[in-house]
């Protein structure tokens, strides 16, 4: 799919790799709808940007608030980028008892619930657009995690959200197939993103000494690579890609 003029929503766009990719696809010609709740990091996105690029405060796993945002997009909606999500770390019994229900809960409402309240609703918009001259009308690319299949002590409920994410990429690929509708999933490992950002640097080191090669941190930047040829390449569909350097977790 060609990028150039036409439209895509990506969430969590207020910092990390919703931003970064903001800032690929305007620097690929697209117009960006930057969806976030942080208001702050979302009109700073938007504003890094410039006319390319407008802010759109929305909650994932709300219905309305997401329509709004693909109906402000237009008929120019290409597709959307899923990067909103939150993360925890709570054993399944610990100190305190068991693990609180509503905390995971929560974070599967977020990253798994709200992914697919996007991914329904942009896709019901594409659907009705026109295709392009290869029969496509659209990409959606979505966040899992290498948790989803390495998930250390901790991290039930965030490898469960993600291992939802990961689970639904091939079946809605199927799903939207008719409708020249792609969905795929990247699924990074540790990448420099404001979940990292407030560890020590000794700590930051030693999580990236555990990555075989490149022996540091993900870019951002690199997610947003992947993210443009995803779009740019129509073979990509149905799939999960790891992006992590070839680490695979320990448990803790």
């Amino acid at each position: 799919m060609v990028i150039d003029s036409r439209t895509f929503i990506v969430t969590g766009a207020g910092s990390g790799l919703g931003r970064a990719t903001a800032v690929e696809l305007a620097g690929a010609g697209a117009r960006v709808l930057c969806v976030d709740i942080d208001v702050a990091g979302g009109e700073g996105t938007a504003a890094a940007i410039g006319g390319k690029a407008d802010f759109v405060r929305a909650d994932v796993t709300s219905e309305s608030e997401v329509a709004g945002a693909v109906e402000q997009a237009g008929e120019a909606l290409a597709g959307a980028v899923n990067c909103a999500g939150i993360g925890i770390a709570e054993r399944t019994v610990g100190r305190d008892g068991p693990h609180a229900l509503d905390s995971f809960a929560r974070v599967i409402e977020i990253n798994l619930v709200g992914t697919f309240n996007v991914i329904r609703l942009v896709a019901a918009a594409l659907a009705k657009g026109a295709p392009d001259r290869d029969g496509e009308r659209g990409v959606i690319v979505n966040t899992a995690s290498i948790a989803a299949f390495d998930g250390q002590v901790g991290q039930a409920a965030y490898s469960a959200s993600k291992g939802g994410i990961a689970a639904i990429t091939l079946p809605i690929a199927r799903d939207l197939a008719r409708h020249g509708i792609r969905c795929m999933t990247i699924a990074p490992g540790l990448f420099d993103t404001p979940m990292l950002a407030g560890l020590p640097e000794p700590a930051r080191e030693a999580l990236a000494a555990d990555i075989p090669f490149p022996a540091r941190l993900g870019n951002p930047a690199e997610y947003a690579s992947l993210v443009r040829t995803i779009i740019e390449n129509p073979m990509l569909n149905g799939e999960v890609i790891r992006l992590d350097g070839a680490l695979r977790m320990r448990a803790k």
